[in-house]
């Protein structure tokens, strides 16, 4: 508290730390919270995500702002719902002995007039998703002309979102001279831009260096066949018993079937994605937080506002387009100074990868084996009896005790250690006994190595012709007769895109490409001299970036987010209905009906019989 206090915080403020627990400021609020509060300033802040940035802007903006007036001083914008309404319970609770105050949380998915009428009863602060933001200001429902703070949070997820233009129409009807905070995990050049066109000098803050991974996440990959992909997933987590993980996918499709596959195989699983109302993503959160969800199925945006200590692991299912974006997703464990693990599983063509997120986050990652079912077998044996060790007796079991000793008499103590683990064992080694071994042998080659033997090509179509990087890649792969991981380094931009394959297939590639036609139109093929930077591809030809055509401004994946699929926030969901899943159900037996229990793992409770009328297996959609 001492701590806080010589930070120059007030008495009400000191006192709601106390209540909260807080003892000691973290790196980032130490540094922000004596400058915001010395003077009027706009600052840039780059910190780690789990490092108590909303207390670092939060704090100062209570300060500084008056309680007693009902005009709105200050504006927070934030990327998703969830990190929306994260920050209005946490600022609440940071002014819950400030009488008088209101911040009222606007974003999409929820009733627009119940937001304007909060808004109307005076809120001197207001919490924003970027889309409802400019629906509501466009609908004259709130006035931000007297806003005196302004504090862009997850500033590069914002605009990874595509969020840039609503920002920048949003800041056009505040004050010029109003105090301008952003903070965000990673510094991409958009960020950079950003700061420029709307900052005034800006002091800047860093924790730790720019984009950087947490000294407290450690790092690993599984190299597995593409179509083992799921079966990998679901043997970490039998070897993990006690795992409380978010695992990402790209895409909200990937998200739901993912989530929907392990509910059936009897892991305690749920979704969170775009495509889920704002009602079904708090229930799914409140599972995921009572541990009824122990496998938390994300995609990148929804997963910006779980907000979640103790998260054990962080699972790549798929790695994301963006390497900053691994840097959001790794940084989910290893919070409030915990340790975690950030695993990826990657096939052949994906192990490149690897070595252009190293050298971003300036972490090593380590190459693991995916456990065989005889250690799977041994782990969850000794998990149980490690329960067992620490169960409690209930001595209300004692009147039992003279039955259950003439049942059991014939049968000494090591006879009876094996008939009760076998109980459980057994199913568990049924299970696993004949399962083959996942991995897969592959070279491990920095990006540089990589380029030696490889040739990267300029082809004249791309998002614009309905092309992600996935069906890119099985569009060159069946046309050139070549295997799934001779294609490699798909890049889509919005009207021509870059791939790589070996140098032996230089000659096929280009005779294949010398007189096609897609539709009528011709589609050409030229190598490029530039081999992309860091997995992003430059320009053509001379090895520039190509800018005028689009070069590097457009990002990678590009395709999948113009056909809606990845999950784009408020900005992408505001007019679309949502989909009645996700969630979990409670299943009785597991890997169908035959996989085994004795992981430890609650089982999902539904307290409410289904009212769809599922029949005997009664689930409930959150």
């Amino acid at each position: 508290m001492t701590k806080f206090k010589s930070l120059g915080l007030n008495d009400t403020l000191l006192q709601a730390i106390t209540d909260l627990g807080f003892e000691t400021p973290s790196e980032v609020q130490e540094k922000t919270i004596p400058i915001l509060l010395e003077k009027d300033t706009d600052l840039v802040a780059l910190a780690q995500t789990g490092t108590g940035k909303t207390a670092a802007f939060g704090f100062p903006m209570l300060q500084k702002i008056d309680i007693k007036s009902r005009t709105t001083q200050g504006l927070i914008l934030s990327p998703t719902r969830e990190l929306c309404l994260q920050i209005t319970n946490e600022m609440k609770n940071y002014g819950k002995h400030e009488k008088g105050l209101n911040v009222v949380a606007i974003y999409g998915g929820a009733s627009i007039s119940d937001q304007a009428r909060a808004i109307k009863k005076g809120a001197q602060v207001i919490v924003a998703t970027p889309g409802r933001m400019k629906d509501m200001i466009s609908r004259n429902m709130i006035d931000i002309s007297k806003i005196e703070y302004c504090v862009l949070d997850e500033a590069d997820e914002m605009l990874n979102m595509g969020f840039y233009e609503d920002i920048t129409e949003i800041l056009s009807y505040s004050p010029g001279d109003k105090s301008t905070w952003l903070f965000s995990a990673t510094m991409p050049r958009e960020v950079a831009t950003i700061a420029k066109k709307f900052m005034h000098n800006p002091v800047e803050v860093t924790v730790g260096s720019a984009n950087v991974g947490s000294s407290q996440v450690s790092h690993e990959y599984y190299l597995v066949n593409a179509r083992d992909r799921y079966s990998a997933l679901k043997r970490l987590a039998d070897a993990q018993p006690d795992i409380f993980s978010v695992v990402f996918c790209r895409t909200k499709r990937d998200t739901q079937k993912v989530a929907e596959q392990l509910i059936q195989d009897g892991y305690n699983a749920g979704a969170i994605h775009g495509d889920l109302s704002q009602n079904q993503r708090d229930m799914v959160m409140r599972s995921f937080r009572n541990r009824q969800i122990q496998m938390l199925v994300a995609t990148d945006v929804a997963a910006r506002g779980i907000d979640v200590d103790d998260i054990t692991h962080v699972i790549n299912y798929q790695l994301p387009d963006e390497i900053e974006t691994y840097t959001h997703r790794s940084g989910r464990t290893g919070r409030a100074g915990k340790t975690g693990i950030s695993m990826v599983i990657v096939s052949k063509s994906e192990v490149r990868k690897i070595s252009s997120i190293e050298k971003k986050i300036q972490k090593k990652f380590e190459k693991k084996d995916i456990p065989s079912g005889d250690q799977i077998c041994e782990v969850q044996l000794y998990h149980l009896a490690n329960n067992i060790a620490k169960t409690e007796i209930n001595h209300e079991i004692d009147i039992h005790l003279p039955k259950l000793n003439e049942v059991l008499e014939d049968f000494s103590k090591e006879e009876l250690i094996k008939k009760f683990f076998s109980v459980e064992f057994t199913r568990f080694n049924n299970y696993y006994k004949k399962s083959k071994d996942l991995n897969v042998e592959g070279r491990r080659s920095n990006y540089e190595e990589d380029q030696k033997d490889s040739t990267r090509y300029f082809i004249n179509i791309g998002a614009k012709d309905d092309f992600d990087w996935m069906t890119m890649k099985d569009f060159l792969k069946d046309l050139l007769n070549l295997g799934k991981d001779d294609v490699y380094k798909v890049d889509v931009k919005d009207s021509f895109s870059f791939f790589n394959t070996d140098d032996k297939h230089q000659e096929l590639v280009l005779s294949v490409f010398s007189e096609f036609q897609l539709e009528g139109r011709r589609v050409s093929v030229e190598i490029s001299k530039d081999k992309g930077r860091d997995g992003r591809s430059g320009g053509r030809g001379r090895g520039g970036r190509d800018r005028g055509r689009g070069g590097d401004r457009s990002r990678s994946g590009g395709g999948d987010r113009r056909r809606g699929d990845h999950d784009r926030g408020d900005k992408g969901e505001r007019d679309r209905g949502s989909s009645d899943r996700g969630g979990f159900k409670k299943r009785s037996g597991g890997f169908g009906d035959d996989k085994p229990k004795f992981s430890g793992k609650r089982r999902g409770r539904s307290d409410k019989p289904d009212s769809k009328g599922t029949g005997g297996k009664r689930r409930r959609r959150v």
